[in-house]
């Protein structure tokens, strides 16, 4: 589960392969730090979490989208939306549900 100890700091878990770990989101400083003991899935999320994307974003139908520039590390609101889109880009899993505390304590399956 991810979470938000006040608006300008966020931690999520993630998982890429067999490895768990964690993005640490700092708001003020906009910076990401990611967690995670594969190599390859950390330089994959660190590369796509500094780089600008271009995503739809729904509204009240299927068929609406708007298309927006989000820039990740802009603040909280952009970091997750952004993290939306991990998993097709990088295939690195975003795990919403999984607490981040028991990650930190065992950041393997």
């Amino acid at each position: 589960m991810a979470t938000n100890d006040n608006a300008k700091k966020y931690s999520v878990a993630i998982s890429y392969q067999n490895s768990l770990g964690w993005i640490d989101y700092d708001g003020d400083k906009k910076e990401a730090e990611v967690h995670l003991g594969d190599e390859t899935g950390k330089k994959r999320t660190e590369d796509y979490l500094h780089e600008t994307h271009e995503l739809g974003v729904p509204h009240k139908t299927l068929m609406d989208f708007t298309r927006v520039t989000v820039d990740p590390l802009a603040d909280v609101a952009s970091f997750q939306l952004a993290l939306t889109r991990l998993w097709n880009q990088t295939n690195v899993q975003v795990d919403w549900s999984r607490p981040v505390s028991y990650v930190k304590e065992h950041p393997h399956y």
